[in-house]
């Protein structure tokens, strides 16, 4: 492999590079927000897209062109995603949802020690405002909401964190993929953290790895990109139907999570069957063997 290194910098400078540059943004997205929402409370979709660029896509993309030359090359934005491994990717969301939706109502019901109880109450309170400030941005009956919405929430967050955790700071932790795995849960680790919400760490954490993993298996960003964009998309057209009144209040998030105290056999099922389908995609539709992410 030719030297693609600007200068030889240690993976822990890289990332170093990375979170300063994002800090950087984050300072001024900060700033920009204040004065926005001070124009206009109309303005919040403007905000999260500038956050999206400031704060994800613009250092990833300064931090790798830092460190190494052909910047979308070395982030795996060069390579076209195999179209039969996205549609066994769609499959396997699919299929995950009861388990999903059961790891999610678990973790949402954790308690923490009765010594903890004002951590508990102050995450709580935390995460109660920021979803407050979600469900006013979704609601509404709105077709054209709608459709910014799924753009914002759901087309660029899953575009913008792709292209910083696993184009960035996992690819600049580990260029060859030396210690695969540990990088992969590290970053999604860090992906969960960052969304600051304890209540959902778990399920977000889960959800990183396996984009982490889509990576690495793929050697294509948009992969995990669509994956990412399409999880928060139906999110987001699950919500604008809810509000239609044309399906019932939580009737996806409640599917495999029994109201009635029994055994979640439908999340249990889901849990087998999307293993056994991720099997499956390894070996079917992704090389058992992955050549080298091209970064010449």
């Amino acid at each position: 492999m030719l030297n693609i290194e600007r200068r030889h910098f240690s993976a822990s400078t890289r990332v170093l590079i990375l979170l300063g540059l994002a800090l950087g943004g984050l300072i001024v997205a900060s700033v920009a927000a204040a004065l926005f929402l001070l124009a206009s409370d109309k303005l919040l979709h403007a905000v999260i897209l500038l956050q999206d660029f400031a704060v994800f896509i613009l250092p990833a993309v300064l931090a790798v062109a830092i460190c190494y030359r052909k910047p979308m090359r070395f982030m795996c934005l060069t390579e076209a995603p195999n179209w039969r491994a996205v549609v066994g990717v769609i499959i396997v969301m699919a299929v995950s949802l009861p388990a999903m939706n059961w790891l999610v109502a678990w973790n949402e019901g954790l308690t923490l020690p009765s010594a903890f109880e004002w951590l508990e109450n102050l995450l709580r309170t935390s995460e109660d405002a920021a979803g407050e400030v979600t469900k006013e941005m979704m609601s509404g009956t709105s077709v054209w909401k709608m459709l910014l919405n799924l753009f914002v929430v759901g087309v660029m967050a899953g575009v913008s964190e792709e292209i910083f955790f696993r184009g960035g700071m996992a690819r600049l932790m580990s260029p060859e993929w030396r210690h695969g795995h540990a990088v992969i849960w590290i970053v999604a680790a860090v992906f969960s953290a960052v969304h600051m919400q304890f209540y959902g760490f778990v399920p977000r954490l889960l959800l990183g790895a396996w984009m982490g993993y889509l990576l690495w298996w793929t050697r294509s960003l948009w992969v995990p990109i669509i994956a990412h964009a399409l999880n928060n998309s139906v999110v987001v057209v699950g919500t604008y139907l809810d509000n239609c009144g044309l399906i019932p209040s939580d009737a996806v998030d409640h599917l495999g999570v029994p109201q009635d105290g029994s055994f979640a056999w439908l999340a249990l099922c889901s849990a087998v069957v999307t293993a056994v389908a991720i099997v499956v995609l390894r070996k079917t539709f992704f090389k058992k063997k992955m050549p080298p992410i091209p970064v010449e």
